[in-house]
């Protein structure tokens, strides 16, 4: 019996120091990981130090780290482990897995021998402190990826709407401003489609944009923007609201949107405006017809017409996407709707207030932030207010996917 006791305790022992190993191993994998994936590593060091509504204290949350790591355990490739970085959630997995195991033993060395629970009950401590910790870095893993989409190309697109010249001259100010985002995020783009008004407004603007998930970036911004000010030929004083309309969409390729050159129509004319007398007198323009929808797009960008077609094709596949998703979203639940970033243009989601140097996102309750200038430059403060969106979707799948969880094994 003593030696099968001493066996117990040296099979503790030697779990307790395999689990500390995969703890050192594990922070290091992680950090070196979301350090490769996030270049600002003071976020990667406040992600696991997030004060999270959805705690571990809450036996609902534990429930689903449960039924996550035995899902994980018996090799499923469901929809909950495909929302998960599995490189850097298995090792915390296995290591939960280890902890808990070391548990199940100590209770079973308590009913062989009650005078081993002092030591046992140390042990435990010991190990419920370590799976907590090991339980709020797998919460922030499983937050970390939640609502992301991963496409690296996409394309946004600004209308002026409501207001007239007005609206217009917002939506210059907003085709600004994503410019200066771009190029704060390292981006590359180019400019597919620029509609200028007489006034210097933008009537219609497209921009494709290539970067490390430019669409998790950018998603945000779909929907309407409003804007109250009073516009520079007011006498009256008076402030005028206006909107603008932001689309932002994955750019699909031609294996997922198939074109049938059949079913295209492709027209050929000289470019019109300015970009001088070459531009003016070849045939470069191109506009593409897709008969079995109706949508019809035009290119003129560029002095090449084989690079305008290449253009107008990108954009006729987005759109005829767009549709197809809009179709699709009638059936969609509130959660896909708000990981596509494809609200109803009809909602606004954004205020610009500029007597009051106030920006009020309407979609979380920390969304005001006031210097309109600085935040249209499109830089750091615009990032912020991302970074909140983000979150606040996170947290708000995860809920989702908990009560899922909780109403499945009802």
């Amino acid at each position: 019996m003593l030696a099968l006791i001493h066996g117990c305790r040296m099979n503790v022992l030697l779990r307790r120091l395999t689990v500390r190993n995969l703890f050192v191993c594990n922070d290091l994998f992680i950090f070196q990981l979301l350090n490769h994936k996030i270049k600002d590593k003071t976020f990667v060091n406040k992600l696991f130090s997030t004060s999270l509504e959805l705690t571990i204290a809450n036996p609902i949350v534990n429930k689903y780290l449960d039924y996550i790591m035995n899902e994980y355990k018996k090799g499923k490739h469901n929809s909950v482990l495909e929302n998960i970085d599995l490189r850097v959630a298995s090792h915390l997995l296995e290591s939960r897995q280890l902890i808990i195991e070391n548990i199940e033993a100590l209770n079973e060395m308590i009913k062989q021998d009650p005078e081993m629970k002092k030591l046992a009950d140390e042990e435990q401590s010991t190990y419920k402190a370590q799976l907590l910790e090991l339980d709020n870095k797998l919460l922030d893993v499983i937050l970390l990826n939640l609502g992301k989409q991963g496409y690296n190309d996409i394309v946004l697109e600004i209308t002026a709407g409501v207001g007239g010249q007005e609206a217009m001259l917002f939506a210059a100010e907003l085709f600004d401003m994503y410019l200066g985002y771009i190029y704060y995020l390292g981006f590359t783009h180019s400019i597919a489609e620029q509609d200028i008004s007489s006034t210097g407004g933008i009537r219609h603007a497209s921009i494709l944009i290539s970067g490390e998930a430019a669409f998790d970036k950018l998603k945000y911004e779909g929907g309407v923007h409003r804007v109250q000010r009073i516009p520079y030929t007011e006498k009256s004083g008076r402030v005028h609201t206006s909107t603008v309309s932001v689309a932002v969409l994955p750019q699909v390729s031609e294996i997922e949107v198939a074109l049938d050159e059949k079913d295209l129509k492709i027209e050929t004319k000289r470019a019109s405006g300015a970009g001088g007398q070459h531009v003016n007198t070849t045939d470069s323009a191109v506009r593409i017809l897709h008969i079995p929808t109706g949508i019809a797009v035009e290119c003129q960008s560029d002095r090449s017409q084989l690079k305008n077609k290449e253009t107008a094709l990108t954009r006729l596949r987005t759109k005829i996407y767009e549709k197809q998703l809009n179709e699709q979203m009638a059936s969609t639940s509130e959660m896909r709707r708000r990981q596509m970033g494809l609200g109803n243009r009809n909602e606004k989601i954004r205020t610009y207030n500029y007597n009051q140097d106030r920006i009020t996102d309407h979609r979380i309750s920390n969304g005001t932030l006031h210097n309109l200038k600085g935040f249209l430059q499109g830089g750091e403060a615009l990032e912020d207010l991302q970074m909140r969106l983000q979150d606040d979707l996170q947290k708000n799948i995860l809920l989702e996917a908990i009560k899922d969880v909780e109403r499945s094994s009802k």
